[in-house]
């Protein structure tokens, strides 16, 4: 029975993304060399002709994988499966797995990979996406990188690194700017990387369970009294941003389903994530969902007991229109 129980057990991996320079290799330092008793495999992604990353990997000579062919996100049918079945195949061994990613890469289709690749879905979970901020850099590279967007727009917990290096007031500027990409990001003001362990390791950041929303159904990082959001930060044409959206009333959720599947194939991979709270005729409990561009998954919540029934939804992604996603969500209200 122990051997079954063995056999299924889920490992959580940890995916850590930043743009170049703003501190991930520190941040995996720590997490390695901190005191939390965990057993924990390095898949180091690498980006160049010449890898060195790995020798700034301190104590993680035997369970470090090295992917050196370029961007993890581009070899997830391939090299990273494949490593990832390795580690699968030594899970007796190993109670963790952290992947550095290469500072060019978004970590949209890696998350996506964790909820639709069978091979790795079975066996491992995605705790969460830990995205580190250059916050001396991060304004010009909003300014000149797509991947800077979406690393942030994909994230769990958001580290502000570096915060030695800026003003009080630049630092306050560059958390508007990142909430108002992200809202639901949790955010750590850091120096050096350094941030308590449980602060960006189990955080339950794809447990539908843990949604980041609180007891009264909202997520208050950006909502008004009356649960409304507002965007906030600079934008451009094509900034990604978020929109929230509270409808009362009873969902239908096949209508619901099928006009996520149409947004989808409408706005292409501009719909980065989603997630929400929906209010199911008949049921007396939550239903909680969430999308990685065209992967959703929902499942019944606990009771809504005294709360106020109603519909709580976030989309995060390019070119949202808030007003054709109200409709949308109108479109499947009962």
């Amino acid at each position: 029975m122990q051997d079954k129980e063995e056999k299924h057990r889920e490992l959580p991996v940890t995916l850590l993304a930043g743009f170049l320079g703003s501190g991930k290799t520190t941040l995996l330092n720590h997490i390695l060399t901190g005191q939390h008793g965990r057993r924990i495999a390095v898949i180091e992604n690498e980006f160049g002709e010449i890898g060195i990353d790995h020798d700034l990997v301190v104590g993680a000579e035997e369970d470090l994988f090295e992917m050196s062919n370029g961007c993890v996100c581009c070899s997830i049918k391939g090299d990273l499966i494949e490593t990832l079945n390795r580690l699968l195949a030594r899970q007796k061994q190993i109670d963790y797995i952290v992947i550095e990613a290469t500072g060019l890469a978004s970590p949209g289709p890696i998350a996506q990979a964790f909820m639709v690749e069978e091979d790795i879905a079975q066996g491992l979970k995605l705790d969460g996406v830990v995205t580190l901020v250059d916050c001396k850099h991060i304004e010009m590279q909003l300014e000149e990188l797509d991947v800077a967007w979406e690393q942030i727009a994909f994230s769990n917990v958001i580290l502000l690194n570096k915060t030695d290096l800026v003003t009080e007031d630049a630092l306050q500027r560059v958390r508007k700017c990142i909430t108002g990409i992200n809202p639901t990001a949790t955010i750590h003001i850091t120096r050096h990387a350094q941030v308590s362990l449980e602060q960006v390791l189990d955080i339950g950041g794809f447990d539908l369970d843990r949604l980041n929303f609180d007891d009264d159904g909202h997520d208050h990082a950006h909502a008004d009294e009356d649960g409304h959001y507002h965007d906030a930060g600079p934008r451009h044409d094509d900034a990604i941003t978020s929109v929230g959206i509270t409808v009362p009333g009873c969902i239908d959720p096949n209508r619901f389903n099928i006009w996520l599947q149409m947004l989808y194939l409408s706005e292409g991979m501009d719909v980065f994530r989603a997630k929400g709270i929906l209010n199911v005729e008949d049921s007396p409990n939550r239903h909680v969902f969430q999308c990685v561009y065209m992967m959703f998954d929902t499942r019944e919540d606990r009771p809504w007991g005294d709360e106020p029934r109603q519909n709580t939804l976030l989309f995060i992604g390019r070119n949202l229109n808030r007003e054709r996603l109200e409709a949308g969500v109108q479109s499947c209200i009962e």
